[in-house]
């Protein structure tokens, strides 16, 4: 009798773990190459052998005043422009590897642009550009900017999409303006702008986290709303009492000794008023805030995910409500820039568009505090070119450079956002 022995089937091994590669994005590296190119040939082709360009920096020290430099234009331009070249190489060579190039990389390419179309643009004029006050501008045009960004960062991340940023900067800067010349005193209409944001806020929160309403719709009308009372009301009230309502007050400027007089920077720095220095403090306050404190930690937790921070004991609607009004406050202090700060009377829709701005200074920003006041700088600087380059006479038409900064809000969001992602449940209502 044969006996069969039994064997058991072979199993098969188990493959081992396929290493999903990230994906290459060549979205930089051709945007840098194409800028770069464009560059070195628009400015290096139209400048001619011999020309020169003026710039001025102020060195902050007393009675010196600003020193000039001349530059030859066509060899600056070619120089500049090679350096830009290798940058864009060296993005080409990261991408290619699947590495991030580095913050870095964007900032230097971006000095070496601007430079370039500034020599670019005086060159041969005899005026020298004043690059202090261009970055000085540049600094001050970004307060209501930063202001919306960081009033977005505070909404988003907790879950609420604030798109009525508009006009939280347009309430805060109606009430700035009518406190202050009513009273005289630019501090109080400073002290009331945030109240105006926050009550545009308690709206929004009220509608999209109370009755869940669509976040974005909530944010349309309530910019139409804004826009439209105090559009009546300037017509109305402010225009019948132009001595009492529309008296301009400003916030005086507070040079920080010693700081003020550190070459270069402590004039663009350092010779500012109240408004930039609260600039300063929020967001650095706010980042840590966010992302190193509990307070930061929840209001996080209720934008990613909703479900688990109440079974946590989070309040999550609670906690949306409170950081939605915070953040309207933020934004309507941002709007006392547009009449305390800058000594200016009310004027109807006279945030032209900031508050959609600082929105995708934000995005830009990878919804993060120091990511949006970069990407703010980046648009208040090309808001200021316009009155920089008007002054030395610069033949562009007004009406492209009243575009720039549009122009350089789209293509930054479009072309140099990358991988970032927005809170998971940010617009989604929580229900439980």
């Amino acid at each position: 009798m044969s006996t069969m022995t039994a064997t058991a089937p072979a199993v098969p091994a188990t493959p081992a773990a396929h290493h999903v590669a990230v994906p290459i994005s060549w979205k930089a590296p051709v945007a840098y190459t194409v800028l770069a190119v464009g560059g070195l040939l628009g400015f290096g082709l139209s400048a001619e052998a011999g020309e020169t360009s003026l710039i001025s920096i102020a060195t902050g020290a007393p009675g010196l005043g600003s020193p000039s430099f001349e530059l030859p234009t066509l060899a600056s331009v070619i120089v500049l422009g090679l350096i830009q070249l290798a940058l864009a190489g060296w993005a080409w060579r990261r991408a290619s590897q699947r590495a991030k190039a580095g913050i870095w990389l964007p900032a230097v390419f971006g000095v070496a642009l601007v430079i370039s179309f500034l020599l670019w643009a005086v060159a041969g004029r005899g005026y020298a550009i004043q690059f202090t006050s261009l970055l000085s501008g540049a600094l001050f045009l970004s307060v209501p900017l930063v202001f919306g960004a960081l009033a977005g960062c505070v909404c988003e991340h907790v879950g609420v999409i604030n798109v009525a940023i508009e006009g939280q900067l347009l309430a805060g800067a109606f009430l700035a303006a009518v406190v202050g010349s009513a009273t005289g005193n630019p501090w109080l209409g400073l002290i009331c702008a945030p109240l105006a944001g926050a009550l545009v806020g308690a709206l929004l929160a009220l509608f999209a986290v109370r009755y869940w309403v669509d976040h974005i719709i909530v944010g349309i009308v309530l910019n139409v709303l804004v826009t439209g009372l105090t559009s009546y009301l300037f017509s109305t009230v402010l225009s019948n009492n132009t001595a009492v309502f529309s008296n301009p007050t400003q916030l005086p400027r507070w040079p920080i000794p010693l700081l003020s007089q550190i070459p270069v920077l402590g004039p663009v720095l350092f010779d500012q008023n109240v408004l930039v220095y609260l600039m300063y403090i929020a967001v650095a306050a706010f980042h840590v805030m966010l992302f190193k404190s509990r307070w930061g930690l929840r209001m996080r937790a209720c934008g990613e995910h909703p479900k688990a921070a109440d079974t946590v004991g989070i309040k999550v609607n609670a906690t949306r409500i409170r950081n939605t009004i915070l953040g309207g406050a933020v934004a309507g202090l941002g709007g006392a820039y547009f009449t305390v700060a800058a000594g200016l009377a009310f004027g109807k829709e006279m945030s032209a568009g900031r508050g959609f701005i600082a929105l995708a200074a934000m995005i830009l920003g990878g919804w993060k505090p120091k990511g949006a006041i970069l990407a703010a700088l980046l648009f208040g600087f090309a808001d200021n070119l316009q009155n920089a380059l008007g002054v030395v006479g610069v033949a562009i038409p007004s009406q492209f450079m009243l575009m720039a900064p549009y122009l350089v809000t789209v293509f930054a969001v479009a072309g140099l956002v990358g991988r970032v992602r927005a809170p998971a449940a940010e617009g989604v209502a929580y229900k439980g």
